[in-house]
């Protein structure tokens, strides 16, 4: 079969950020069916435009076409809306000259893609898979980025128009299945493969010494956040705990990424004339093994609010593969994940005191650290394999494609 995918985030393991997709795509590839992406020739993490080589390339067997999209995704929110409706056009175009397409995936954030996806699955009348990676708009609304009674009333009654009119949806929390089931979608057309991570890609014995020699970092005992810099991920609790552990030089936070608060958050790191924090930059997704590799502990953070008590963030589980205990000061579903597998140690969301103070308990207590560590990679090995995710994603994209009705 000839499956079709628009995704403005998608992602292979040379570039940063989740590969969650790549890899789902790549098992379809291996199971003789087609795979087409049509992607964004911008990369979302960083805002910095692919190669024009890279437009238009097959990698591992999947066609990725890069639609355009402007580069002015993190100027501000109004660009960022701007620059989507762009690439709702530019992807559509793209997506309309695919031949023999058997299914048509969309994924939201954003619902313009979705819409895209939507579309294309009408005029090529062919099932329509949606995939719900975030529940937007609420997100949106909870962090205040949509405000506008009217927007939010309009984004609400898109987002049920196509839950109503996808053939099947797809999310990857389990704490959706309920959000979704409360928009009236009957709960057989609602299927869960939680985000998760191959553990093949992370050695526990990794200790990232390139990496910290690179970084100046020594023998320090390291905290390793990874992942996006923007208003959602709360960096400023973690640099705050920093500044609480200023007397403690022997511990140091490492921040991996970059996002659309990175400016902000170094002019604060300047502000505070903080020595134990350092902002690393983006590795691609190949080098996080060795990237969590040089960490003694990680860290995961969210804003504190209730939206985000539902979601499962890939980083965690990349921390957990890695063999490496999880500070997470997030609450929620994930929480429920790190506890059971009692590799890490819950920190209230927000509370930069709490994350100092579990901080210098991981600090002082090496064997605690390392047997957490090793509980979280059991436990993903187990219960959150990507390899078993991209067999259950190939068997549900088959049966869609097949559903004539």
């Amino acid at each position: 079969m000839h499956f079709l995918l628009v995704h403005h985030v998608f992602l292979t393991t040379d570039s940063a950020g989740g590969t969650r997709h790549y890899e789902f795509a790549r098992y379809c590839v291996s199971k003789n069916h087609q795979f087409t992406v049509i992607g964004s020739d911008v990369n979302y993490l960083d805002a910095k435009k692919f190669s024009k080589e890279r437009r238009f390339e097959i990698v591992d067997g999947i066609r990725v076409i890069r639609a355009r999209m402007p580069a002015f995704i993190h100027k501000s929110y109004t660009l960022r809306v701007v620059a989507f409706v762009m690439h709702m056009f530019s992807s559509f175009w793209h997506a309309l000259w695919q031949r023999k397409v058997d299914l048509v995936i969309g994924t939201s954030p954003s619902l313009f893609q979705a819409v895209t996806a939507y579309v294309i699955s009408v005029i090529k009348w062919k099932p329509f898979l949606l995939e719900i990676r975030d529940l937007w708009p609420d997100f949106a609304v909870e962090m205040g980025v949509l405000k506008s009674p009217f927007l939010i009333y309009w984004a609400r009654q898109v987002e049920v128009f196509l839950y109503r009119r996808a053939k099947h949806i797809l999310v990857n929390s389990p704490a959706y299945v309920d959000h979704v089931r409360s928009k009236g979608i009957a709960p057989e057309k609602i299927a869960l493969i939680p985000n998760g991570v191959d553990p093949n890609m992370f050695d526990p014995n990794e200790r990232g010494e390139s990496i910290r020699a690179k970084l100046g970092l020594g023998s320090q005992f390291v905290v390793v956040y990874a992942g996006a810099i923007g208003p959602a991920n709360d960096i400023q609790t973690i640099v705050r705990a920093a500044e609480k552990l200023r007397e403690h030089p022997e511990i140091c936070f490492v921040l991996v990424g970059d996002g659309k608060s990175r400016p902000q958050i170094e002019e604060m790191i300047k502000k505070l004339g903080l020595s134990n924090v350092l902002l690393a930059g983006a590795f691609p997704k190949s080098e996080m093994g060795r990237v969590l590799g040089m960490a003694n502990v990680c860290v995961a953070t969210l804003q504190d609010i209730p939206m985000f008590r539902t979601t499962y963030p890939n980083k965690v589980f990349d921390y957990m593969a890695a063999g490496r205990p999880t500070l997470l000061a997030i609450d929620g579903v994930i929480r429920e994940v790190v506890e059971a597998s009692r590799g890490g140690l819950f920190v209230k969301p927000g509370d930069s005191q709490d994350l100092a103070e579990k901080t210098l308990q991981l600090f002082q207590n090496p064997e605690l650290c390392k047997q957490m560590g090793s509980q979280a990679r059991a436990y993903v090995q187990t219960h959150f394999d990507r390899f078993e995710h991209a067999v259950a994603f190939e068997q549900l994209c088959s049966a869609v494609a097949g559903k004539t009705s």
